[in-house]
């Protein structure tokens, strides 16, 4: 019996903290200025660039990445989709992976 309610007292601290932690500190979303900075290292700020490389649009998003972060809701690939909806997906694989995503680009700008 005082298992169980060691247990539950855990279960409940943890779940109050969980609370918290994702209520407490919302997803901080970058300036267009930053991702426009980004896109200017990335791809020398074109948008629409499809260099063959596997990466794709002004942040250099691969298929995959754009696909699994809903980008395919605004076009095919990123370099399809306009600076606005590049910008959408590019704030979920922020959340997602963090800065880390654009490891070059990111560490140069002083991004963390």
């Amino acid at each position: 019996m005082r298992f169980r309610m060691l247990v539950s007292s855990v279960v409940a601290a943890f779940a109050a903290m969980t609370a918290v932690t994702t209520v407490g500190t919302p997803a901080e979303a970058a300036t267009t200025h930053t991702w426009e900075r980004l896109a200017q290292c990335e791809s020398g700020g074109r948008w629409h660039i499809n260099t063959g490389n596997g990466y794709y649009g002004g942040l250099q998003i691969s298929r995959s990445t754009w696909a699994g972060y809903g980008g395919k809701k605004f076009a095919p690939l990123p370099s399809r989709a306009t600076k606005k909806e590049q910008i959408k997906v590019a704030e979920r694989i922020k959340h997602g992976q963090g800065w880390g995503a654009w490891p070059s680009c990111s560490s140069k700008l002083g991004l963390r």
